[in-house]
């Protein structure tokens, strides 16, 4: 029997089946619209499997395995440390994105304190397919407003916004129509109803034939319908579903009984 995983790989296949004159089913490419098809291991990479965050093992399926990119929407989760922003910063380097956030053209940088795993990955594009692509990172996103507002980018002074507000208007200046949008804990700046905002962004983007990937540790994101889910752990990733998160599990929990949770941090 097929696994979950093997089950998923299978729901992107870039072949389809069409019937010849004779009655016979022969497999004929056809044009994939995704932006990216595949992340995977570049053939020199020359890596150290004992070293951080070679040894991580999500790190070490991606390299070994790659990973095929669907169309639509893919969430990564799981607990930190896991390598969900260490994954979404190297693929976001590797599609030629500003590490610190923004476009392929920002030259912005401050203090590089990414992980070298970008140097190991390549990322498999689709001839014809949409080029344009934004990161945003959130730890970085101050730096990211000050460059813009240096080189006179238009809209408001992002500074002057709210934590949210500037989050929201990045996204929505940048992040819109077909494209690689690559997004780690977008969420760490937005309420409840921005979520939500987002994740109506999120179906859009669907709609219109772009990719996100996204890392995060929201229970409202993920639950966007048809997003494809990976969580990341000591097992490596495993596509799962909304309602089998551990994430959800435990948010629900804590929302039923916090008790039960705070007795044992707080010493109740």
């Amino acid at each position: 029997m097929k696994s979950e995983w093997d089950a998923w790989r299978a729901a992107s296949p870039s072949e389809a089946a069409s019937s010849s004159s004779r009655g016979q089913t022969q497999p004929v490419t056809v044009h994939d619209a995704r932006p990216v098809r595949r992340i995977q291991r570049r053939p020199a990479a020359d890596v150290d499997p004992d070293a951080w965050p070679y040894d991580l093992p999500a790190v070490r399926q991606l390299l070994r395995d790659g990973l095929e990119l669907p169309a639509g929407v893919t969430f990564l989760v799981g607990e930190n440390g896991a390598g969900k922003s260490t994954i979404t910063e190297a693929v976001a380097s590797a599609a030629g994105l500003n590490v610190e956030g923004g476009t392929r053209n920002a030259r912005h940088t401050t203090r590089r304190t990414e992980s070298p795993l970008h140097d190991a990955l390549e990322l498999v594009r689709s001839p014809g397919a949409a080029r344009w692509g934004y990161f945003l990172r959130a730890e970085t996103m101050h730096g990211l407003y000050t460059y813009l507002e240096d080189v006179g980018a238009p809209g408001p002074r992002l500074h002057e916004l709210s934590h949210g507000e500037s989050f929201l208007e990045v996204l929505q200046r940048n992040v819109d129509g077909t494209g690689f949008y690559v997004l780690d804990e977008p969420e760490a700046a937005l309420s409840f109803t921005s979520c939500l905002a987002l994740v109506g962004m999120f179906e859009r983007l669907a709609e219109a034939g772009a990719q996100v990937l996204c890392a995060t540790h929201s229970p409202l994101l993920t639950a966007l319908p048809g997003a494809t889910i990976l969580e990341l752990g000591d097992h490596g990733m495993t596509p799962v579903v909304w309602d089998e998160l551990q994430l959800v599990a435990h948010w629900r929990g804590y929302l039923h009984d916090p008790q039960r949770y705070l007795r044992h941090v707080l010493g109740l």
